[in-house]
């Protein structure tokens, strides 16, 4: 058989099986790519830096299982950076399906500061430093009746005690005491709360988003409308980046991990298109 008789009849067992080589291998032998951050993760980077001590910030975790690969590790980074420079955040989900993903993601990050905490002042301690809302249907409800009053609309939180006796609400009552709502989602959601709650009450908005939605949103992080915006696994691992770089906050960066993955699998695609490439283009010549 000729060369390109050879290249043209690769038996597709052999790319699905380097495909499946390059894909795992960096995945059970773990390793850190260094990425660097770009303008639309560094301007989301510098404005949840930037709440002050009297504001908070919101994270809305409205992710779903089938993209939790992509998002959850922008919801671990953003409250690893919240919670080393002491930002009160409030945790909410617009679905209840989404309920346990933003847990779990709470919990990982609750558990690695505690764990290494010497005081009680150096703990994260619920009801200071972070409140779970929870889930109130439906979500034009709580976007926009939290510009009036937060208490009103999530009269308990998600574990049951009531919101405004809790000691981090006592001064956050609605947008005025925000400064940023970061809006991690594979739909519309984040177009969402620019309409009724940026619109309105003038609340800055952030988007941490899957990587095909991203060519919906630039336009909204290109007029503004998006005060930042994380896209994609690319995106998580940039803001992983910041915060281990200003911070050194130690921790698994399994966007960064991923990130070999996805660079592995992406170059064999290309070798694979330009070997069919070539024996397309000598077999058309030979003939």
């Amino acid at each position: 058989m000729k060369l390109y008789e050879r290249l043209m009849t690769i038996d597709r067992r052999i790319i699905y099986g380097i495909l499946l080589a390059v894909v795992m291998l960096p995945l059970i032998f773990p390793s850190v790519v260094k990425v660097t951050p770009m303008s639309p993760v560094e301007k989301l980077f510098t404005a949840v830096d930037n709440t002050t001590d009297d504001k908070a910030l919101i994270l809305d975790c409205s992710y779903s299982p089938q993209i939790k690969a992509e998002v959850e590790p922008m919801a671990i980074a953003v409250l690893r950076h919240a919670f080393k420079t002491r930002k009160k955040v409030l945790v909410l989900s617009l679905y209840v399906e989404m309920i346990g993903l933003a847990t779990r993601a709470i919990n990982q990050v609750v558990e690695e500061f505690n764990a290494t905490a010497q005081t009680y002042e150096d703990s994260i301690i619920y009801g200071r430093d972070y409140v779970f809302l929870g889930w109130q249907p439906p979500p034009i409800v709580p976007m926009l009746g939290m510009g009036e009053s937060i208490s009103n609309i999530y009269v308990v939180d998600y574990y049951g005690n009531e919101t405004d006796t809790l000691q981090m609400m006592e001064r956050i009552r609605n947008y005025n005491d925000i400064s940023i709502l970061v809006a991690l989602s594979g739909s519309r959601i984040p177009i969402s709360w620019v309409a009724y709650a940026q619109n309105r009450y003038g609340l800055a908005v952030g988007v941490g988003c899957t990587a095909v939605s991203g060519a919906d949103f630039y336009p909204y992080y290109q007029t503004g409308q998006f005060t930042g915006l994380m896209v994609g696994m690319k995106g998580a691992a940039e803001y992983e980046e910041l915060v281990e770089a200003n911070y050194a906050v130690k921790g698994r960066r399994i966007a960064s991990e991923a990130m070999l993955s996805l660079t592995y699998a992406h170059l064999a695609i290309m070798l694979f298109i330009v070997i069919g490439n070539i024996g397309f283009f000598l077999h058309r010549r030979k003939k």
